[in-house]
């Protein structure tokens, strides 16, 4: 059995990796692991949002299969996790740090959780985040790109604190090897918080890369959004007409937080090779979604271009995994938790889709592989008043996005990887997209989304009151302050 160190940052977009090709940001860490291991090229999260993606990722279950669509809601305790597996095959989880879950159970199956999120454990708690300064910047408003620049977020405060307790881990794990009374192979996951907006990095990472920063290489004005939902998000968020100020500085900003990122993962990984441990750990990197720092008009997530959907993965593992590797298979973030599963032997996730991995890169006679991932995004809160309920399907060099009672959109990202071409009404493409609206509706019912979700409004609504009322325990919640963020 191998130990397990799995490392889960927040909205970083693969395009802004070293070993993924951008040539300005440094990330000597990550590139390390990605020469020493395999670098996923294809990877799609489950929903380009933090709760929806992370509850997925966690179960191992689609958004509509385990029904956590947003921010608001709960995943059920009685569904089996990646924690939950790993006990069971005599290990002990220990989680250090993000999670985002809901609701009354903080722990999903680990064992032990060090470090919480900033925000509250409960739906409508009393317990408000207050980023002073910073206010209203961590969302997708244009008050985030407004206030961007040289300063301190207190996510990256968190995230001191986190790589802090997981370096403690290490260093405790190396203290029980030394003494010959290490009796079991370790779990450890680490959940960090940047590189999440606020787009506000200190003062040293911002110059770092302030003079150097460039403009997004696909602009699309305003005037040029033909999609109605997406010229909706554009309108709704205040960002019809960007400054080329606030796009160099909320860039610069964004580089500047993945290079510190990239930096604290560095610790842990010195950690862990200063203890000995390295030999014989599995090491995950990867994240719940990107973000489009200004590309296609965009900005955050939210939506299905490359750069929101598809998220960085990089798998090491000495003795077992070969290196310098690369893997251009379409995967999803369901197949990351189905592949540490069967890496470390513990038993598959009843009802889940996911795929493992090992097979493709482990050196083993590679297997017939579906080059099929799908994401999903249901919103009655980020959306139109009438919501959104729009889901993706990457198939091959085929990318559909659907729109529930609005027009689709096709893109061939082999002969059209910038996505600038919609193809949706191509008479040559009728029969993919024909194909692929069936595989996107195969199991997956909009209408009965609509219904489940008014339902779980209605539940909401009673637990928020209970929660304003009764101030139940924040259970593991980090001590976020006002003093911590600050713009220079």
């Amino acid at each position: 059995m191998p130990n397990l160190l799995y490392i889960h940052s927040d909205q970083h977009s693969p395009h802004v990796t070293g070993c993924y090709g951008d040539p300005l940001v440094e990330t000597p860490n990550l590139d390390r692991l990605a020469a020493n291991g395999v670098v996923f090229d294809n990877t799609y999260c489950a929903s380009p949002i933090c709760v929806p993606s992370r509850m997925a990722m966690l179960s191992a279950r689609h958004p509509y299969q385990n029904q956590v669509w947003t921010n608001e809601h709960i995943l059920d305790s009685a569904i089996p996790t990646l924690a939950h597996s790993m006990g069971a095959a005599g290990y002990r989880p220990v989680l250090v740090g993000r999670m985002h879950s809901l609701g009354p159970d903080q722990l999903h199956g680990y064992a032990e959780r060090l470090v919480g999120d900033h925000s509250p454990n409960h739906i409508g708690s009393a317990h408000s985040v207050d980023r002073g300064v910073l206010n209203g910047t961590s969302g997708p408003h244009r008050i985030s790109l407004r206030n961007a620049g040289p300063g301190q977020s207190a996510y990256q405060v968190h995230d001191e604190d986190v790589t802090a307790a997981a370096v403690d881990v290490l260093n405790r794990l190396g203290v029980q090897k030394r003494a010959g009374i290490l009796d079991r192979p370790f779990s450890l996951s680490v959940g960090l918080m940047l590189p999440h907006p606020p787009f506000v990095a200190r003062a040293e990472d911002y110059e770092r890369y302030r003079s150097q920063i460039t403009m997004p290489k696909k602009p699309k004005p305003f005037a040029d959004e033909t999609h109605p939902h997406l010229r909706w998000w554009r309108t709704h968020t205040e960002i019809e007409d960007v400054s080329d100020e606030e796009i160099l500085q909320s860039r610069a900003a964004y580089w500047g937080l993945v290079y510190r990122t990239d930096v604290l993962i560095g610790q842990i990984l010195d950690a862990l090779h200063a203890n000995d441990l390295a030999d014989d750990t599995l090491i995950v990197y990867t994240s719940d979604h990107g973000d489009m720092l200004g590309e296609q008009g965009l900005w955050w997530k939210h939506v299905f271009y490359e750069e929101s959907a598809r998220v960085p993965l990089i798998v090491s593992w000495p003795g077992r995994i070969p290196g310098g590797q690369r893997c251009e298979r379409v995967v999803s973030a369901l197949d990351v938790t189905a592949t540490l599963l069967d890496a470390v032997g513990a038993p598959a996730l009843p009802h889940s889709p996911g795929r493992s991995l090992l097979p493709l890169v482990d050196g083993s006679a590679p297997p017939a592989w579906d080059d099929e991932a799908f994401c999903e995004y249901c919103t009655d809160q980020f959306g139109p008043p009438e919501g959104a309920y729009q889901r993706m399907i990457r198939r091959d060099e085929w990318k559909l996005i659907y729109y529930h009672n609005q027009p689709s959109q096709l893109f061939n990202l082999r002969e059209d990887p910038d996505e600038r071409h919609d193809r949706i009404a191509d008479p040559g493409c009728a029969a993919v997209v024909k194909d692929l609206t069936a595989r996107v509706l195969d199991g997956w019912d909009p209408e009965a989304i609509i219904q489940r979700m008014a339902d779980l409004r209605a539940d909401n609504a009673v637990l928020k009151g209970w929660a304003r009322n009764t101030k139940p325990q924040e259970q593991f919640l980090w001590p976020m302050l006002p003093g911590m963020n600050r713009l220079d």
